[in-house]
C-alpha cells in the first residue's frame, strides 16, 4: 500500500455549528497557491448541518480535508486536531477567517522558515496582521484600535483570530493548548510562546468576521473581555465558576447585557471577608496598572484614524511618552491608587449599565445559564 505524501502544512480549524461559515472558509483556502496543505476540521458536537456540509465540501476541495470528532471546548478541539495532523508545521485557524492574498500561506511559511534559520532553533511562532471583515463604510475607531493593537508585540495583544503558525516541535514543547477553561486557550498559548521563544508578524493579512461584535455590541463585548482577562490573570476562579455561559458560542450570540455579570461580581465580592476583598482589588489594580498603556496607545490610534491612515501607519509617540513617566507608579502606592480608581469605575459602570439596560424577565436563555459556553 502506497503511503500518502506528507503535507507541508496542517491547518487545524475547530468548528461548532459553523455551517454558515464553511462555504466561505473552503473558498478562501481553495484560492491559496504554491503550498501543499491539509485541513483538519475538528467538530465539537455540532447540532446543525456542519458535519454533513463539511463532508460535501471536503469531497470537492482541491486539498485533503479530514473531519475529527471530539468533545466541545476550543482548546480540546485544537489539541485533537494537532494530534491527528500529518505535517510538521501547524496553522491554528478560526472558521470565520479569510485571506485576500492567494499567496498568504506560502509567504507565511517562508517567513517562519527564515525566522527559524535566523534563530538557529524552531522556538518561533507567527501570526497574521488582523483586519475585521466589515461592510463598506462601517469602519470605526473601535475596530481600528483592535486591528492596531493586534500588530503590537506586547503581552495579551495576540489572539487566535490572527491565526497561529508554528512548528510541531515547538507546539509540543509549549505543552499544547490549555483545556481548563472554555476560553482563553489562545491567549495562554500566546503568552507561552512569548516566554519560551519569539513571535513574528507574518507578511500577509487575515480577515476575521466581526459578527460577534456586531451582534453583541463592540463596547459590551470588550468590557466583558477586559473583566475576563483580569480575573484570569489574577486567578479569581469563582467568577468563571459562577458565570458558566460567559462566552456563548456564535450561533447563540445576541445583544450582550453586562448587568448580570456586574451584579454577580458585586455579589461575589460582598460574600468575601473585607481583607480578602481588598487583596483581590489590589491584585486587580496591579493588573490594570500594567495595562494602562492602552489609554495612551488609543490616543495614537485616534490620531492615525482621524488622518485616514491604515493600521500599519500608527506611530506611538504618545505611548512612548506615557511609559517614561508611568514607571514612577510601579510601586505599592501606585497599585493601591489604581485599585481604588478601579473600584470607583466599577461602581459607576454598574449604575450606568443599570440605567441603560432594561432587565427582561428571566428566560431559558439567561446570560449566565450553563451549557451555552464554547
Amino acid at each position: 500500500m502506497t503511503a500518502l505524501p506528507v503535507p507541508e502544512l496542517s491547518v487545524v480549524i475547530p468548528v461548532l455549528n459553523e455551517a454558515r461559515t464553511l462555504p466561505a472558509l473552503f473558498a478562501t483556502l481553495a484560492r491559496q497557491e504554491r503550498v501543499d496543505f491539509e485541513i483538519l476540521l475538528v467538530d465539537g458536537g455540532s447540532t446543525d448541518e456542519t458535519v454533513i456540509l463539511a463532508a460535501e465540501l471536503a469531497s470537492a476541495a482541491p486539498f485533503p480535508c479530514r473531519i475529527v470528532h471530539t468533545e466541545k471546548g476550543r482548546g480540546r478541539q485544537l489539541n485533537a486536531g494537532a494530534k491527528t495532523a500529518g505535517a510538521g508545521t501547524f496553522l491554528f485557524l478560526h472558521a470565520d477567517s479569510a485571506f485576500s492574498d492567494p499567496l498568504a500561506l506560502r509567504r507565511a511559511l517562508d517567513a517562519l522558515s527564515s525566522a527559524v534559520v535566523r534563530r538557529g532553533d524552531d522556538l518561533v511562532a507567527g501570526r497574521f496582521a488582523l483586519s475585521f471583515d466589515l461592510p463598506p463604510g462601517r469602519r470605526s475607531f473601535g475596530y481600528t484600535f483592535y486591528e492596531c493593537k493586534a500588530r503590537l508585540d506586547r503581552p495579551e495583544c495576540i489572539h487566535g483570530d490572527q491565526g497561529f503558525l508554528l512548528r510541531r516541535n515547538f507546539f509540543e514543547t509549549l505543552g499544547r493548548f490549555d483545556e481548563a477553561l472554555p476560553l482563553l486557550e489562545d491567549s495562554r498559548l500566546a503568552e507561552k510562546v512569548r516566554r519560551r521563544g519569539e513571535w513574528i508578524m507574518l507578511p500577509a493579512e487575515i480577515r476575521t468576521s466581526a459578527r460577534r461584535f456586531e451582534t453583541e455590541g463592540l463596547l459590551e463585548r470588550q468590557l466583558l473581555n477586559a473583566l475576563i482577562m483580569n480575573f484570569a490573570a489574577i486567578g479569581w476562579n469563582p467568577f468563571f465558576r459562577e458565570t458558566a455561559g460567559i462566552y456563548r458560542r456564535q450561533d447563540h450570540a445576541r445583544n450582550l447585557r453586562l448587568v448580570p455579570y456586574l451584579e454577580k461580581i458585586r455579589e461575589l465580592l460582598l460574600d468575601m471577608p473585607l481583607l480578602e476583598r481588598w487583596r483581590l482589588l489590589y491584585r486587580t489594580g496591579s493588573y490594570v496598572r500594567l495595562n494602562a498603556w492602552q489609554l495612551a496607545f488609543a490616543l495614537d490610534v485616534r490620531r492615525t484614524f482621524g488622518q485616514g491612515l491604515p493600521p500599519e501607519e500608527v506611530t506611538t509617540k504618545t505611548l512612548e511618552s506615557f511609559e517614561r513617566w508611568f514607571r514612577l507608579t510601579d510601586n505599592p502606592p501606585g497599585r493601591f491608587i489604581t485599585a481604588v480608581l478601579v473600584w470607583i469605575w466599577f461602581r459607576l459602570t454598574c449604575r450606568w449599565r443599570r440605567f441603560r439596560e432594561e432587565r427582561p424577565a428571566p428566560s431559558s436563555h439567561h446570560p449566565l445559564a450553563p451549557g451555552e459556553d464554547e
